[in-house]
């Protein structure tokens, strides 16, 4: 009885943390939006390189699609739209396409004040979503070992469905002329943003 009370309070205030964190991570760009069409579609193209990084985490998505061929249309939209990043990243020999697109977008366009916060703070955002899905793919492959595959399968699955759910919310969010507020990444996303 005596864990089951630990548990619960601890549960109770897990719960009280993430609300606390995300009221306090929603505040602050509630104000803010753009109105400008270009700002819109350059806030929303970034969204790209997560995209396709949740669509290649462990090739959950092409796992999935031979499990339920029904969802071959899904993923075929969505490899169609990756195409001008996978051509972007075949430019540059020995498989170094994704690290020179980073310290192009992070360097002429995150760190550049000419640029309006709409497009940095979405560029600065798609490349952390993106850190995140590549660094939970990595862990999950160094975790492969006999009798894990389906709880690893899972998390990839994971990987796949969060990506593309704060993909698709953030594309949206950027089209509707409004910030994605994505708790914590959203708040770490500004910190940096207002030191350049």
């Amino acid at each position: 009885m005596g864990n089951y009370g630990s548990l619960c309070s601890f549960r109770y205030c897990c719960n009280a943390f993430c609300l606390l964190l995300y009221s306090f991570s929603s505040i602050p760009m509630t104000w803010r939006s753009t109105t400008e069409t270009s700002d819109k579609l350059l806030g929303s193209l970034p969204y790209l390189l997560p995209l396709l990084d949740a669509i290649l985490v462990g090739r959950a998505l092409f796992k999935l699609i031979a499990n339920f061929p029904v969802l071959a249309p899904v993923g075929e939209v969505l490899w169609l739209l990756t195409t001008p990043v996978r051509i972007a990243y075949s430019l540059m020999p020995l498989g170094l396409g994704s690290l020179v697109v980073f310290f192009a977008l992070f360097l002429l366009v995150v760190r550049n004040p000419n640029i309006s916060h709409f497009i940095r703070f979405n560029t600065l955002q798609a490349i952390l979503i993106g850190f995140i899905i590549s660094i939970g793919g990595l862990l999950l492959g160094l975790l492969q070992l006999p009798g894990l595959e389906l709880i690893i399968d899972s998390f990839y699955n994971v990987l796949l469905f969060g990506g593309l759910a704060a993909v698709g919310y953030s594309i949206f969010q950027c089209l509707m002329g409004r910030y994605p507020e994505i708790p914590t990444i959203s708040e770490a996303v500004n910190i940096q943003i207002g030191r350049f």
